[in-house]
C-alpha cells in the first residue's frame, strides 16, 4: 500500500527587504527559505548555526582530548615516564586554552 503525501504550495509576495531578511535569516540557520517558514509556522526552534571557528575550536578540542587520553593510557600500561606524560599533557592543554582564546578574539 503507498501513501501518499498532501502537498499543499503557496505564494508569498515579499518586497524586496523582507525577501534579503528571509534569504539570510534562512542562510543562518542552515535551511532552505521553504525549510525555514516551516520551522517557524509548527513553532520548532531556530538557531543560527554556530560560527565555523567554534566547530573548528571542537575538533581541536576533540583532538587534545584524544591525545590526553592516549597519554594516559601509555601511563598506566607502564610504557612513559609520568612526569613526562604531566608535560605533554599541560602542553595540549595550552593549546586548547590558545584555541579558545581565538575564537573569544574573533
Amino acid at each position: 500500500m503507498e501513501l501518499t503525501k498532501n502537498v499543499y504550495e503557496i505564494c508569498l509576495r515579499l518586497n524586496e527587504k523582507e525577501a534579503l531578511a528571509l534569504k539570510e535569516k534562512a542562510k543562518q540557520c542552515g535551511l532552505s527559505k521553504s525549510a525555514y517558514l516551516r520551522r517557524l509556522i509548527l513553532d520548532q526552534p531556530v538557531k543560527a548555526r554556530p560560527p565555523e571557528a567554534i566547530h573548528e575550536l571542537y575538533v581541536g578540542i576533540n583532538r587534545v582530548g584524544t591525545n590526553i587520553n592516549q597519554i594516559a593510557r601509555a601511563c598506566n600500561a607502564g610504557m612513559t615516564d609520568p612526569d613526562s606524560a604531566a608535560v605533554q599533557a599541560l602542553f595540549l592543554l595550552q593549546k586548547v586554552y590558545a584555541l579558545m582564546e581565538s575564537v573569544a578574539s574573533g
